[in-house]
């Protein structure tokens, strides 16, 4: 009895351990082979041509004031993209999913333009519709409002690049949040905006978070659709993938991946921020359903 007992837990582990989906070993060594040839090792020439400068050559080159500016225009200008995208990110997704009107499917697709478009056509075409003589540029100009060759013009270029990672990052979680609830807490007595704030927001908050953070680091590191709209000005317009860009076209290979090091480090802070806010967020959610 006792024989026949220990073969079954056997096999009942065996089972346990064999995996639904067959080719474990294969497949996992594939991802590893593609992370290693894609991510890690393009990574590391970044650090293998840094280190062709010593410690104190590599932070006067990345302290220098121009540098310092240029990550002060990448960070400031992102940021504020990304809030604006998240922001107008929500209610384009909330429309999207919530109401039904002609034309919402081309809607929905012109959402996804600016990950097809080419950077550089974007950069065109945004400059061309913000100078003094685009449309939006004669606009705001009756105003006073400069928008091309400004930091608000730099803004607008990466509102246009961000936005749609907050839409379909809020997208598919609207999509399951359940109308019942918004119609529990009417009942009860609760009004609009505190439906928005205690019912819905909770819900998509972790999903807002990621799409905020893709946002922001795609703003951080985007060059094509900014170079041209931008002006370039040091210390007021010149973003920090220009002055790599600078770098490399004069062969200072050293420098310019010292400055690329620094971005990347700050990309890791902001992906590692994400995922701690995402994961408390989470956690706080399921704590309160």
């Amino acid at each position: 009895m006792i024989k026949g007992r220990g073969n079954d837990r056997m096999k009942e582990k065996k089972r346990k351990k064999k995996r639904v989906i067959p080719g474990f070993g294969l497949s996992f060594g594939i991802t590893i082979a593609m992370l290693g040839l894609i991510v890690v090792i393009p990574l590391c020439t970044l650090v293998i041509f840094s280190a062709k400068l010593s410690f104190t050559e590599f932070i006067t080159t990345v302290t220098r004031p121009r540098v310092l500016s240029s990550y002060r225009v990448s960070l400031e200008t992102a940021l504020i993209a990304a809030l604006i995208d998240a922001v107008m990110g929500t209610i384009l997704a909330w429309v999207l999913v919530r109401y039904n009107f002609p034309g919402k499917q081309i809607m929905n697709g012109i959402i996804e333009l600016p990950f097809a478009l080419p950077t550089a056509v974007a950069g065109i075409a945004l400059t061309h519709l913000t100078t003094t003589n685009g449309w939006l540029g004669a606009f705001f100009g009756k105003f006073g409002i400069r928008i091309a060759y400004t930091r608000l013009g730099i803004i607008f270029a990466l509102i246009f690049v961000g936005i749609p990672f907050v839409v379909r990052a809020v997208q598919p979680v609207l999509e399951k949040v359940d109308i019942q609830y918004e119609e529990a807490a009417n009942m009860l007595g609760a009004t609009h905006r505190q439906t928005v704030f205690r019912v819905i927001l909770p819900e998509i908050l972790p999903a807002l978070i990621g799409g905020f953070t893709m946002s922001f680091a795609r703003g951080l590191g985007e060059y094509g659709s900014v170079v041209f709209i931008a002006g370039n000005t040091p210390y007021e317009t010149e973003i920090a993938p220009l002055m790599i860009m600078s770098k490399l076209q004069e062969y200072d290979y050293a420098s310019a991946t010292s400055i690329a090091l620094v971005m990347l480090f700050i990309a890791f802070i902001i992906l590692f921020i994400n995922a701690v806010l995402q994961s408390r967020t989470s956690k706080i959610v399921s704590g309160i359903s």
